[in-house]
């Protein structure tokens, strides 16, 4: 459990009008359009601070927290789901998923795996923009 901080003003635009709020109609569409399961999690919203409560499993969990907070408007999420506190690494400028691999698992022909746990936030692995969180996997072996 913990607070998870993202770039407020990057993130993809689910809101309809121009300096729209965040809202939780919008947060579970974006769950829902991007398959993640999110029966029995609980999504509030509080101006630009985003809570998820209820059961999920690690991987689900840490999808979840990336769906909603890569979210344009969304400048935190606060994880009450019980498990182990996620891995993330914000995109830095000028970053690529081999650097990142490099960094984070030793090894840079791994990005797969990083690819891979981003599904389906991540459409292919060279489109990822500075400011975003990507979940780094930690239960795979090198």
């Amino acid at each position: 459990m913990g607070i998870w901080n993202f770039v407020k003003g990057a993130g993809k635009s689910v809101f309809n009008k121009k300096d729209a709020e965040p809202n939780k109609d919008d947060l579970l569409a974006e769950i829902a359009a991007l398959g993640l399961e999110a029966e029995g999690l609980d999504v509030t919203v509080e101006g630009d601070k985003v809570k998820v409560s209820g059961t999920a499993s690690q991987e689900m969990k840490e999808k979840v927290i990336l769906a909603v907070g890569n979210v344009e408007g969304i400048a935190s999420v606060e994880d009450e789901i019980s498990g182990a506190d996620p891995v993330f690494h914000e995109v830095k400028k000028g970053e690529t998923l081999w650097g990142i691999s490099k960094d984070t698992l030793g090894n840079g022909n791994r990005y797969m795996e990083i690819f891979d746990a981003n599904k389906p936030m991540l459409s292919h692995p060279d489109k990822i923009y500075p400011g975003q969180n990507l979940r780094i996997p930690q239960d795979i072996s090198a």
